[in-house]
């Protein structure tokens, strides 16, 4: 049965890295935060307007106007 000194001898090592590992991840975390702020905001710019795609048919050649309308009512 090893000693409690050689046990902890390779916690020891592994330590560092556990600790890097943990910061590294809190610093993804933060970033994924502040990607969902922004996101959240552009999206709530364009639901607050009328956006419009128009796509040409690439069979027929017709055009295809698709509007999505957000939660206020548009104003012309």
């Amino acid at each position: 049965m090893p000693d409690r000194d050689e046990r902890n001898e390779g916690t020891d090592e592994r330590t560092p890295d556990v600790q890097r590992l943990k910061r590294r991840l809190d610093i993804m975390d933060q970033r994924l935060d502040n990607m969902d702020s922004m996101v959240s905001a552009v999206a709530e710019r364009v639901l607050s307007q009328l956006v419009t795609i128009n796509i040409t048919c690439p069979h027929c050649g017709k055009d295809i106007e698709i509007a999505l309308m957000g939660k206020e009512k548009p104003t012309r």
